[in-house]
Order: structure tokens, then C-alpha cells, then sequence
């Protein structure tokens, strides 16, 4: 039945054709500043606003519209308090949940279909967590653990979905300005088998987007959300997906099967690398490069791992969890099939359910990133963040930096597509890799060193092809804001006879503190305990080398990804505590080493 309250169900197409906003984009893009030697913007490629029921079920009641207008740097109010983060940002991308979009739309939309059900009311004035926690339970959660309908009765169809997809697309356009502000549409495809992390984010690298997205809820496997993708790329769209939180995934993220256990094989590889050319490599939620009970060896492992995630949920840590065993593990696939189903470039993000892109600096975290649950200093320090974790084992989130030509949405995108990208912990270091040969052990100017890269070698992202041991040209410039840096590393995996290997060198180092046999002598830098200081003295303001794999072997598959490292500073907790008194168990780490992650450069033997 036709519904008058519901928005024109025009093609996405077809809307832009007929906006202002739309055509002021398609007649300025190609008017954007460029420069070939690519400069490199910082984003957010994955928040959650009220539009998803989850955020907001926690309180969020914030839009689309909002969470660009926070990321360009304006204040807005957020679980009761005005906000900003402290640099605006150059990209976002929106990845609200598709599932249960529909619901949204009479949420929050006043005289909407649905508007005033009693539950819908019920949802939309809960007075607390609790309550709404119960709803969400009852009229969600339990039916669909029964197998019932996945919607509650206030869901009004298709057309309440397309609705909330096309008023995030037009929030989507009418924030876009290129060459200043970049938004991608984009959306979160939300899948978890057995409470097994298989989340992806999808994004479209233009205007042509369907009339609604795919859902879990249509198709729950990622084998049936890569035909979907498929499908659009039939149609003429361009589209690819980035799992995350593959330390919550209960080691099905980078399995030996597919989700039906059907054992990877030749067709499943190229499919997904194909759809996948990205991972999330960190989020509110925790990093997934390593932990040490598998990397007893990386003595810098232990970064906000997470661990209490394995109290809920039956959700253990096994190495295949991590990003680092599933390049290893990318690479015997590709030994043995001829193909890399694990070909990950690196981006970061929050997971924030704030509706605030980016909120990432530990000294901003005031408000949290999941409304009711960690809106406070109080909660923070007592409470739990509802079948996930501690509070106090959440972190602020992550950046992806993306190296493209221009802030324009072709550009990020297609520089994503291409994994010329490098994640962040949250501050804004750079960080670039050349593989090669021929490079110059120093350069009279960083455009000199860039243009060389280019010309003699592959960005991270790429392939190297070399006959002769590859030359990395790597090179980091600290945040602005931040401390200095204290080293670069490369982390090699490879497999050979029959087994997937991995080691770290320290290629660079601040202060001539890296020895001949490899070794760095630690600097001793504390922050100020009393006042959340960092050392603004020691450590180099930016690194450079060039480095030789010593253990090269060209019959030998193998990635190297490079890792920077700042000096130490302030945990958001440490802050909690000095501005609000409350008190963490000693246990809780009050200082942190943030870092950056270049996506990697692979070598594979023809």
C-alpha cells in the first residue's frame, strides 16, 4: 500500500539529477586541487548514528546530517553534553546498520508510519539503558534467536528501508564539498553466526547506489553478500566491502572454510579478493593486528588488546583471529591456489555509536562511543559495555589515512580500492612505503623522495616483482599535536616449507639509537602522571631510511608492512582520573604507545 508520509521512491540516480546540492558536486569535482604525489587525508569509515537501531536503543538520537556537521568541527550536543573533536576531518563515511534501517525511519521520524506504536514509543522513551536493553531483548533479540520475524511490529516494509537509505543519501550529498570535505556512501552489512564477527562495510564509490541496501537479514552469509555486490557491479556500480573486528570472530574471519564449511578453494579466493581489498585493523572495540599470547616475540603486542572481550560471548582469542596470521595465512593460499583471499590493505575506525566521526583523541573521550553505556566517567570506570567487553578495555578508535590525488570521492576511493592507505591509533602521523630498487639513501626534499618512490618502486598496496632483494624506502612524520616519533619496523611474514613464519625489524630508530645487530636502546620518555604530559623533547619529529631485506629469498612468498611508533603518552583513563576523580583497577593501563600500520607490499612468486 502506497504510504503518503514515506518519501518519493525515485532511483538514487535520479534524485541527484534533480538536486542542487547534487549538481554543485558533479560541477566542482574536477575542479578539486591535485597533486599527483598524492597528499594524504584523514577519515572516518565507520560510525553509527540514531538511524541504527542499536545506537540508538543507547540513546543516540543524532543523524547522518549531525555526524557530518561534527566532523567538519562543529559543536554539537552529544548524550547531553555540547562536543567537538579538535581537527576537522577531510572524509567520513556513514555505515549505519542495514538491518532494521526501516525502523528507524519511524523512530525518528514525527508522524512517520509506525510513529506511535506503543513499542515504538516504548523504544523512544526509555528512561535508561536498562530498559531499553529489555526492549531491544523482547521484541528483537528473542524472536530472532526463535527464528520469528526479524522486525518488530512497528516496521513498516520495504519502503521504510529505502526511505532511511535515501535520506542518508541525501545527508551524504549535501555535506559533499570536493576538495574540502569528502562523504562516501556507505553502510554496514551486520552478520554474527554463533556471535562470530563477520561485519563488513560497504562502499560506493559514486552517485549510482541501489534503492536499498542488503542486509544479514536477506543473506547472512559473505558469500551471499559478495553475490549481492556482484550484482551491482553487473549493474554498472562500483562497490567494494571492509570486514572488521576480526578479534571478535571466533577465528571465522580468516578460516580454512566457508561459512557453510566448505574447504577455500580457487573460486572463494578470487571472490573475495576481489570484494575485500581492506581490513579494519583497529576500533573502539580493540586492535587486531596481534596479542601477545601469540606474538610472545613483538614486544609491543600488548596494545589495546581488548582481552575482556573473551569474557562474553564464548568469544576466545585464537591466532586466527588476527590480521597478522591472515596475511600469513593469504600468502600460503596464494602458494597453493594461485590466489590471496587475505590481500588486506589497512584502515582504521571507531565504531563509534555516538554518531561522532572520529572521536578519537584520548584526551577527548569524555562522552564515550556508545551513548547510555559509557556516557560517563562513573560508568566508565564500574560498568560494562553490554556483551562486549570492560569499559575500561574500550579505546577511543582509529583513523584511516588514504594517499589520493585529491579530497574527491573518486579519488579516496579509488586510492582505498588500491590499499594505498595506512591506519592510525588515533593521531595524525604519516606514513609512506616504497618497495624497489635504486633508491637514494637520502633526498634533498620529501617531493624528491616521493617522485623517486614512484618511479623505481610500488606503494604500500602494491606487488612487488623484483628479481633482487627489495629495497624499502620508508618514511614517517609525526602528528603535529603529538610527540615525537621513536622507530619504524617492518613486519615480514612468509611461507616456507610448508610453514607460515614472521619477524620484526627495526629498520629506523630516533636519536641514532639503533644498533648493528638490530637492536634499539630503549628511550626513556614518561609522560607526567600528575598532568597527562607527554615528553616534547626526545625522539626525532620525522624518520627516513632504506632498508634491505637481509633473509631475502625470491622463491619465497612474502608480505612486509611497516609499523611506526610515537613515544609514550596519556590513556583516556588516566584522564578520567584526573579530571572526574573516579579511580581504575591497577591492572587498567594509564599510558599507551599510539602507532601507525602502512597496508603492506607483497611479493609473490610466479
Amino acid at each position: 500500500m502506497k504510504r503518503p508520509n514515506f518519501l518519493p521512491l525515485m532511483g538514487l540516480g535520479a534524485l541527484l539529477a534533480t538536486t542542487a546540492t547534487g549538481a554543485l558536486a558533479q560541477a566542482t569535482e574536477a575542479d578539486a586541487p591535485t597533486n599527483p604525489l598524492k597528499e594524504a587525508y584523514f577519515g572516518e569509515q565507520h560510525v553509527h548514528t540514531g538511524v541504527s537501531m542499536d545506537a540508538f536503543i543507547g540513546g543516540n538520537r543524532l543523524t547522518p546530517d549531525d555526524a557530518y556537521r561534527f566532523a567538519k568541527g562543529e559543536e554539537i550536543m552529544v548524550n547531553g553534553s555540547l562536543h567537538k573533536i579538535k581537527r576537522p576531518l577531510d572524509f567520513v563515511a556513514v555505515t549505519d546498520h542495514a538491518e532494521f534501517m526501516g525502523e528507524a525511519y519511524s523512530l525518528m521520524t514525527e508522524g512517520a508510519p509506525g510513529y506511535d506504536d506503543e513499542i515504538a514509543v516504548a523504544f523512544r522513551t526509555a528512561p535508561d539503558l536498562e530498559t531499553a536493553l529489555g526492549l531491544y531483548g523482547k521484541y528483537v533479540l528473542t524472536p530472532l534467536a526463535g527464528g520469528g520475524e526479524p522486525h518488530p511490529s512497528f516496521f513498516q516494509g520495504e519502503e521504510a528501508i529505502k526511505t532511511t537509505w535515501q535520506k542518508n543519501y541525501e545527508a551524504t550529498e549535501k555535506h559533499y564539498n570536493p576538495g574540502t570535505f569528502t562523504t562516501i556512501h556507505a553502510y554496514e552489512w551486520t552478520s554474527a553466526p554463533g556471535g562470530a564477527n563477520q561485519h563488513r562495510n560497504i562502499f560506493f564509490r559514486d552517485t549510482n547506489v541501489p534503492d536499498m541496501p542488503f542486509s544479514s537479514n536477506e543473506g547472512a552469509d559473505p558469500e551471499m553478500l559478495w553475490s549481492w555486490m556482484q550484482t551491482q557491479r553487473d549493474d554498472g556500480r562500483k562497490v567494494f566491502a571492509i570486514p572488521h573486528n576480526s578479534n571478535e570472530s571466533k577465528g571465522l574471519l580468516f578460516a580454512e572454510a566457508s561459512l557453510t564449511g566448505v574447504p577455500i578453494g580457487q573460486e572463494y579466493a578470487e571472490t573475495r579478493a576481489s570484494m575485500e581489498p581492506l581490513i579494519e585493523m583497529m576500533q573502539v572495540k580493540g586492535n587486531s593486528e596481534v596479542v601477545p599470547n601469540f606474538w610472545p616475540n613483538d614486544e609491543f603486542a600488548d596494545f589495546e588488546n581488548a582481552v575482556s572481550i573473551q569474557r562474553f560471548n564464548g568469544r576466545a582469542f585464537v591466532k586466527e583471529n588476527f590480521v597478522r596470521y591472515g596475511l600469513g595465512r593469504g600468502i600460503k593460499y596464494n602458494a597453493d591456489l594461485g590466489v590471496n583471499p587475505f590481500k588486506y590493505g589497512f584502515v582504521g575506525g571507531t565504531d563509534s555509536h555516538n554518531g561522532t566521526p572520529s572521536n578519537v583523541e584520548e584526551d577527548n573521550f569524555a562522552v564515550g562511543s556508545h551513548g547510555y553505556a559509557d556516557q560517563t566517567a562513573e560508568i566508565r570506570s564500574t560498568s560494562v559495555l553490554e556483551g562486549e567487553m570492560l569499559i575500561s578495555d574500550v579505546n577511543p578508535g582509529a583513523l584511516t589515512a588514504v594517499w589520493a590525488e585529491s579530497n574527491t570521492r573518486g579519488a579516496i576511493w579509488d586510492s582505498m580500492q588500491a590499499k594505498e592507505t595506512f591506519a592510525t591509533s588515533g593521531p595524525r602521523m604519516k606514513v609512506r612505503v616504497f618497495a624497489g630498487q635504486g633508491f637514494a639513501e637520502s633526498y634533498d626534499s620529501y617531493d624528491a623522495m616521493v617522485t623517486d618512490g614512484y618511479a623505481k618502486g610500488v606503494p604500500m598496496g602494491g606487488d612487488y616483482t623484483g628479481t633482487e632483494a627489495p629495497q624499502l624506502l620508508v618514511w614517517a612524520m609525526k602528528d603535529p599535536i603529538g610527540p615525537n616519533l621513536d622507530r619504524i619496523q617492518i613486519i615480514k611474514g612468509w611461507y616456507e616449507d610448508g610453514e607460515m613464519k614472521d619477524r620484526i625489524y627495526d629498520v629506523v630508530a630516533s636519536g641514532d639509537r639503533l644498533q648493528a645487530d638490530g637492536s634499539v636502546t630503549p628511550v626513556d620518555a614518561p609522560i607526567n602522571m600528575e598532568t597527562g604530559e607527554f615528553d616534547a623533547e626526545k625522539g626525532d619529529p620525522e624518520l627516513m631510511t632504506v632498508w634491505t631485506d637481509p633473509d631475502w629469498n625470491p622463491d619465497v612468498e612474502a608480505f612486509y608492512y611497516a609499523r611506526v611508533l610515537q613515544l609514550p603518552t596519556a590513556r583516556w583513563t588516566l584522564y578520567d582520573e584526573l579530571r572526574e576523580g573516579v579511580s581504575y583497577p591497577e591492572d587498567v593501563k594509564r599510558e599507551l604507545v599510539e602507532r601507525a600500520w602502512a597496508s603492506p607490499i607483497w611479493h609473490e612468486v610466479n
